[in-house]
């Protein structure tokens, strides 16, 4: 089978690239980096056939969907549709990348029918993503899996996000952060990539959505201590207690639902996790 991967040299992207190529599939690569725009319609059309398409290619740093919203949406969305059209010209299914799109929860844990919520231009453009999913499941009878994978965290993730940002400035001696008391749940980049081969190995049809998560949920306090309990040093702790608006308080995936189709489970525990990832952002 030929998979095509949309960001296939992201954070996400490189691990899953290498794991289904050493599971034996053959990959065209769609990426910035290999002469490949999502937002190019003309260069996606001389893209060989291929029989699934992972579309992970995306904006998604949420700050800077508000800093520059017209280029968030112009990735986001019409890249979207540039991939969803390209796959109904081959025929091909599609596992569409799709994030936390539930808002401020109104019970846990969260499975995939609570009410969608969009709290920021990034959580938007994904849903907005996801409706064209399915207009193209029921307008032209494409096979499509939707993935909500919640906060995802491991080696080699930028700076940018929260995980490595702490582990950054722990690297010079204090952490400083807002708010301790939201809690995310954290899934870590291996058994993510192994959710995304669960579903490439399922003979899926019509449209499927799934959250991937942990199942677990920690706070921020507690993901600062995990990582202050695993280096080689002491570390300075400053909380200044600031609330940003719209904090989601707690989010913690549903995930009985990809355990029953897929048979996935996630495996890694937050600890090793964070020890993997130390590993590679403390000490390189």
């Amino acid at each position: 089978m030929k998979i095509a991967i949309t960001g296939c040299d992201g954070f996400v992207g490189k691990k899953l690239t290498a794991k289904l190529e050493k599971n034996g599939y053959d990959i065209a690569k769609i990426d910035l980096a290999y002469g490949f725009d999502v937002t190019d319609f003309n260069g996606l059309e001389s893209i060989e056939r291929f029989d699934l398409l992972i579309h992970l290619a995306a904006r998604i740093f949420v700050p800077d969907s508000f800093r520059n919203p017209r280029a968030l949406y112009h990735t986001n969305v019409n890249g979207t549709l540039n991939v969803l059209e390209i796959c109904r010209k081959y025929q091909a299914r599609i596992v569409f990348t799709s994030t936390y799109v539930y808002g401020i929860p109104e019970y846990l844990p969260i499975d995939e029918q609570h009410p969608l919520a969009a709290l920021n231009p990034y959580t938007q453009s994904k849903l907005m993503g996801e409706e064209l999913c399915r207009a193209y499941q029921r307008d032209f009878g494409l096979n499509v899996v939707i993935l909500r994978p919640f906060n995802i965290y491991g080696p080699g993730q930028n700076e940018r996000f929260l995980i490595p940002t702490i582990i950054a400035q722990a690297k010079n001696g204090k952490i400083n952060l807002q708010n301790p008391r939201p809690k995310r749940d954290l899934i870590y980049i291996d058994d993510l990539v192994d959710a995304y081969v669960k579903t490439v190995e399922w003979e899926f049809s019509g449209l499927e959505i799934f959250n991937i998560g942990s199942g677990r949920s920690y706070s921020v306090r507690d993901i600062v201590r995990t990582i202050i309990n695993q280096l080689p040093k002491k570390v300075e702790i400053e909380f200044s207690g600031e609330e940003r608006p719209a904090e989601i308080p707690e989010t913690l995936a549903g995930i009985d639902k990809i355990k029953t189709k897929l048979h996935w489970l996630p495996r890694v525990s937050f600890t090793e996790g964070i020890r993997k990832t130390i590993e590679q952002n403390f000490y390189k």
